[in-house]
């Protein structure tokens, strides 16, 4: 009897062609999701995903996959080999790969993060509902191989375009350079456009890249396939109403203890070697014998895995085969949401919604189970880790509750979530507290940043300027172990700054855009950005929300504290690597005046290994870095104010007596400064800009990346000079540039302000600071920065008047 093609629905209403080999029916049916990027969706027979298959079906063909991998490597490079598979898709396929090649360690990519856990890299999908991919193996070490070079053998379900495959190559080759690359998947569906990039890619980085796939064709598609498939899924959508669920009552779900072999993980998520391989296969029979006994005569069976957990449901599945004569299906739960229709030419013809049950980081949402319902079923054996055990999973609109209300009989199989053992670095890691957020500490939204400091709000760190100056030059204190009172600013300067903020937020919004987009194409795929507190937080929470706003990137952001003569904190640069990869962290800072933060910040980082010291900041008239937005001293509002443009944080505090060796850094949140708070208004002022500058950011950017940009180092030799030329002999008391300016006006003893001669309104805050203190301001020629404050260089309270204020000069 002829079976209908599952794809002739989709074929017929949108014009979609699947071309192909013979096999290519049989291995791939057609659906339509809602994705903006791609209409269709590939539905593999043999995958285990969305269609319930015979596990010994879908494992085979993992596994034959694996053995021409073995064969094409030979013995011995199949001996040195890695095995990466793709989540969530491609997990139990990659696993298969690596049990054919034999000897192979196996590692899948994750969307789950999991604390303690350094990230090796990660990498976007391009075309996925959800992009990116973190990798968490347990041995750092696990993706170089064994041995220099040691080939990596890349599993994915289905190659379609190739830029998956090839953004992980470019981010892998980078750390782990190899010689060899193997690509394996089920179906190679590339167009002839896409074709000739592998082999392009393989002469760009000298190595070779093979591919092993079990069918190969393409898909064609018509003009205009996006909008016509968003409006066949809307219209559709529009006209199903959900099927009714018999309300009788069902039997609760019955846990089986599987007795899970100990040390043995669940999957590739942290990596699987071949003695776990050895011990698993060993364990199968019995686990599978629990199974059975629980199962009872049931005839027809679903072994129903969940996400990324595809491999253990699946190893479970092919042992209960070989444990029973019941019929076994196996396939998986998913987040990918795709159009149900009932029809026997349309591969997704039920689907079961219900809530996330792992408490996932991107947040609660809808998941899916797909071609369950009206299956005939006696029984379903739902295989989760203990991870998402959770009560959702158990609620009445759960999974458990809605596989129930289709099939007489409900299995629960918690494998334990495999927990990685700690290493010394992690333990230090874990010792430390998660970062401080929004509102409990500091007026940013929680998403905006991460503080990774220690709250010392109810402490008393505050002295009077003329005391800390006196303490810091002579060497009595440091200026980490006190804050200055925090300026309040009077009306008039208030304005002075909503006034420059109104003339140079489309200026702002150009640099935040040049200097993201600099390090998305220099750093990306997905950066961490870490930003030098607290002058930096700002610039760090606006490259977040550019990359979101134009590229839907989600960046992690973090601020630390860095401190002169100190240097950066070592726990949070501890944290930070056990949280994430170190080579994906760019630090980020405001300006750079002569680059003394640029120089302590490298000789900081050359404790700690895989840490870029190169920082990315909004403006570099000192020409102290290679990453920035422009290279003009002009004023940024954010340098107007202290905490009340920084989400309401003081500097940074370094005091013995109040920072243990396992403590982060000190900051206070003035909370009692929420009347006067601007740091929402700085940045929505600036981010509404955003589309304004677009055009301009990309052909900045574009001419940037092309460009040479090595530092001069010209804003050190000015500094210098003047050092010299003014009798003050110490470059620590000359601050060039309109931030720094405004800082020595604002927290120091000012002596004079060195202003470019013609220098217009970028400098009216300036004057109106040092009129109010009583400082000169001095216009000079031949000034590579628009202005220079200059800390008294012989002070003492005797120095200053009886208003507090600095000795003008004579």
């Amino acid at each position: 009897m002829d079976v209908e093609w599952s794809g002739n629905w989709v074929a017929e209403r949108l014009g979609v062609e699947l071309v192909g080999d013979g096999e290519l029916r049989e291995l791939l049916g057609l659906a339509l999701r809602r994705n903006p990027k791609r209409a269709h969706l590939l539905v593999s027979n043999v995958l285990g995903k969305h269609v319930p298959q015979r596990p010994s079906v879908v494992y085979g063909a993992g596994f034959e996959l694996g053995e021409r991998v073995r064969d094409l490597l030979g013995e011995t490079e199949a001996g040195r080999a890695v095995v990466l598979g793709y989540a969530e898709t491609a997990t139990g396929l990659g696993h298969a790969v690596a049990d054919g090649l034999g000897v192979a360690p196996y590692l899948h990519s994750t969307r789950r993060p999991v604390a303690g856990v350094a990230a090796a890299g990660g990498f976007e999908e391009s075309h996925s509902h959800a992009t990116s991919h973190l990798l968490l193996p347990e041995d750092p070490d696990l993706l170089a191989g064994a041995g220099q070079g040691a080939p990596l053998v890349l599993v994915d379900d289905e190659f379609s375009t190739g830029n998956t495959v090839l953004n992980t190559i470019r981010t892998l080759h980078e750390r782990y350079p190899r010689d060899r690359y193997v690509i394996v998947t089920l179906v190679d569906m590339r167009s002839g456009a896409d074709q000739g990039r592998l082999a392009e890619f393989a002469r760009e980085t000298g190595a070779r890249v093979d591919l092993v796939a079990r069918a190969s064709g393409t898909v064609r598609l018509p003009d205009g396939v996006l909008e016509k498939g968003r409006s066949l899924v809307a219209s559709h959508e529009r006209a199903s109403s959900p099927p009714s669920v018999d309300p009788a009552p069902r039997p609760a779900p019955v846990r089986v203890e599987l007795d899970w072999p100990a040390g043995v993980p669940d999957g590739g998520r942290h990596g699987f070697t071949p003695d776990h391989r050895a011990a698993l296969e060993a364990a199968l029979p019995a686990l599978a014998a629990r199974i059975a006994d629980a199962l009872g005569d049931a005839r027809r069976v679903l072994v129903l895995g969940f996400e990324e957990l595809m491999y253990a449901p699946l190893r479970l599945g092919t042992a209960l085969e070989d444990a029973t004569t019941a019929d076994v299906r196996y396939s998986t739960t998913t987040r990918s949401p795709v159009l149900v229709v009932d029809d026997p030419g349309y591969a997704i013809r039920s689907r079961l919604v219900f809530p996330a049950h792992d408490d996932p980081a991107d947040g609660p949402g809808d998941r899916y189970a797909y071609n369950v319902a009206g299956a005939g079923f006696d029984a379903v054996v739902a295989v989760v880790d203990s991870t998402a055990d959770t009560p959702a999973l158990h609620a009445p609109d759960g999974l458990l509750a809605q596989l129930a209300a289709h099939t007489g009989q409900v299995l629960l199989a918690v494998v334990p979530s495999y927990a990685p053992s700690p290493t010394p670095h992690r333990q230090e890691a874990a010792m430390l507290p998660e970062p401080l957020r929004g509102p409990a500490f500091s007026s940013y939204a929680a998403d905006d940043v991460g503080w990774l400091l220690q709250d010392l709000s109810d402490t008393v760190l505050e002295a009077p300027t003329e005391e800390r100056e006196e303490a810091i030059q002579s060497g009595g204190a440091h200026y980490a172990e006190s804050l200055p009172v925090e300026y309040q600013p009077s009306p008039q300067y208030q304005e002075l700054f909503k006034a420059a903020l109104a003339t140079s937020a489309a200026r702002i919004a150009r640099a935040v855009g040049t200097v993201t987009e600099t390090v998305l194409a220099e750093r990306g795929p997905r950066p961490v950005l870490v930003s030098l507190a607290r002058a930096g937080t700002p610039v760090g929470v606006l490259m977040r929300r550019w990359a979101q706003h134009r590229h839907g990137l989600d960046l992690p952001h973090y601020a630390v504290s860095i401190v002169r003569g100190r240097g950066i904190d070592a726990n949070a640069l501890r944290w930070l690597a056990a949280h994430h990869d170190p080579a994906d962290v760019v630090f980020v800072d405001g300006w750079t005046g002569k680059g003394a933060i640029t120089r302590e910040l490298a000789v900081a980082l050359e404790e700690f290994d895989g840490f870029d010291p190169e920082i990315a900041v909004l403006a570099d008239p000192g020409g102290c870095v290679r990453t920035y937005g422009t290279r003009e001293d002009f004023l940024i509002p954010s340098a107007c104010l202290n905490s009340t443009v920084s989400g309401l944080i003081s500097r940074t505090v370094l005091r013995s007596d109040l920072v243990g060796p396992h403590d982060f850094h000190g900051g206070k949140f003035y909370r009692e400064l929420a009347d006067s708070d601007v740091s929402g208004f700085f940045l929505d002022t600036v981010a509404a800009r955003f589309d304004e500058v677009a055009d301009a950011v990309d052909a900045e950017a574009k001419e940037l990346l092309a460009a040479d940009r090595a530092p001069t180092w010209e804003g050190w030799a000015a500094v210098e000079r003047i050092s010299e030329e003014y009798g003050i002999h110490d470059v620590n008391l000359v601050k060039p540039g309109v931030g720094e300016t405004t800082r020595v006006l604002l927290r120091r003893v000012p002596w004079k302000i060195l202003a470019k001669r013609g220098a217009g309104a970028d400098l009216d805050h300036v004057r109106l600071l040092a009129e109010q203190r009583g400082v000169p301001v001095e216009e000079v020629d031949e000034l590579p920065y628009t202005c220079v404050g200059l800390i008294h260089p012989k002070f003492t309270r005797g120095a200053t008047g009886a208003d507090g204020t600095a000795v003008t000069a004579k």
